[in-house]
């Protein structure tokens, strides 16, 4: 893997060019996602069949496909860029992490860039089963024994990838692998934030496992940020 680097004696430079040629201020857009009507309620998983998961759990442990917080927040909504992003720039040379702990995946929805690396690790001191549901890019389906090195993987295509373990049923995440680098995924609070743009106008997606996806079109200027909400309608 090879990293740019930049010599100090060069690096006063580049801030004198970068300072003499100022680029456009950079835009940003943010709001929250939330709900209207009855959300899914979280269900306690069934780890029977699994002692060495409830010895990790005692409290148990629920469901992630709806997540909500206070003021009817929606969590692990993804919010991105969909159209108007002609400068993606390059896939980051710094993996993506993706770890195996408490028989439960530590990250529920994972942006990828195409092209970038995700390092997929196993804390648990038993074995686990990683299996991405590709369909536009290749469906893999791997054991990763308890106390192996981290292995890393790649996708070449844009896709929305339900992964799932073959050992531990409930174990679910997804990985999102998109173009671009304005990509966002909402907390407890719901909340995203997309920094960093060029003005002009953009096509911004929300996207949610259980409830779909939403679109809105925005214009955004030097320097300035507009807000932009999603409201998604739970069905109980």
């Amino acid at each position: 893997m090879r990293f740019a680097t930049v010599s100090f004696t060069a690096l006063p430079l580049l801030l004198g060019s970068l300072a003499l040629n100022p680029g456009p201020e950079s835009a940003a857009i943010a709001g929250k996602v939330t709900f209207a009507g009855t959300p899914a309620k979280p269900k306690l998983v069934d780890m029977g069949k699994q002692p060495e998961c409830i010895k990790l759990n005692p409290a148990g442990r629920l469901t992630e496909d709806v997540v909500t917080g206070p003021g009817n927040t929606l969590q692990n909504a993804l919010v991105y860029i969909s159209g108007g992003d002609s400068d993606p720039g390059p896939s980051p040379a710094i993996a993506a992490t993706f770890d195996q702990r408490d028989c439960h995946y530590a990250t529920h929805v994972l942006p990828l860039r195409v092209g970038q690396d995700v390092s997929i690790s196993n804390s648990d001191p038993f074995n686990h089963n990683i299996h991405p549901l590709g369909k536009i890019n290749r469906e893999w389906n791997r054991v990763q024994l308890a106390g192996t090195p981290p292995f890393s993987y790649s996708y070449e295509n844009e896709e929305f990838i339900h992964v799932k373990c073959n050992i531990h049923a409930w174990m679910s995440a997804y990985f999102v692998v998109l173009k671009t680098r304005h990509v966002s995924v909402t907390k407890n609070d719901g909340s995203f934030r997309l920094p960093d743009l060029s003005p002009g106008r953009y096509t911004v997606t929300a996207w949610h496992e259980l409830y779909g996806i939403q679109k809105q079109e925005v214009t955004v200027g030097g320097g300035e940020t507009q807000t932009l909400n999603f409201v998604f309608h739970a069905r109980p």
